[in-house]
């Protein structure tokens, strides 16, 4: 028997009703540096599954170590939870945004959306994180830009900061 990989000293713990598993592959397809690491099946019956049910996965979403327990549907996800996505570009912003919200996901304000699994995600480019930094005029035009979008528009942000 192939001797268990190490668990990361601290892990992400994402509760699912009964779809971990597909989640995890979902973001493994989607992300750069990301991957579903192992698939562990319940070895009894247990409140929300049977013997033999997939009952965690362990998976990577860009770097970040996580496991996916399917738990039932006790708990949802809502957004005190969400994972920040820094983009390089318009393009990088469109194609995870697009596969979020085009894969049963909804969209919502300021760059935010939640995938199929209600699991939010802000897919933010690195120009708005930018001009936040800077602080001042250019923080503040580019803040107000933001407020009234859903998916970031870069050539929109480029632009505020510039006044």
């Amino acid at each position: 028997m192939a001797k268990p990989e190490k668990t990361p000293r601290n892990t992400i713990c994402l509760w699912y009703d009964k779809d971990a598993e597909a989640a995890a592959r979902f973001y493994a397809r989607t992300f750069p540096d990301s991957a579903v690491n192992a698939v562990f099946h319940a070895p009894t019956d247990f409140p929300s599954g049977k013997a033999g049910d997939v009952l965690t996965v362990s998976f990577t979403v860009i770097g970040i170590p996580c496991l996916g327990l399917n738990g039932g549907p006790a708990f949802s996800h809502n957004e005190a939870f969400s994972f920040q996505v820094a983009t390089d570009d318009q393009e990088e912003t469109d194609r995870y945004w697009n596969a979020i919200v085009g894969n049963g996901g909804q969209e919502s304000a300021c760059g935010w959306c939640k995938d199929r699994w209600g699991v939010s995600w802000q897919i933010t480019p690195r120009v708005l994180s930018e001009a936040l930094a800077i602080g001042g005029d250019e923080a503040r035009r580019a803040f107000t830009a933001m407020m009234a979008m859903r998916k970031i528009d870069v050539a929109a942000i480029e632009a505020a900061r510039r006044g």
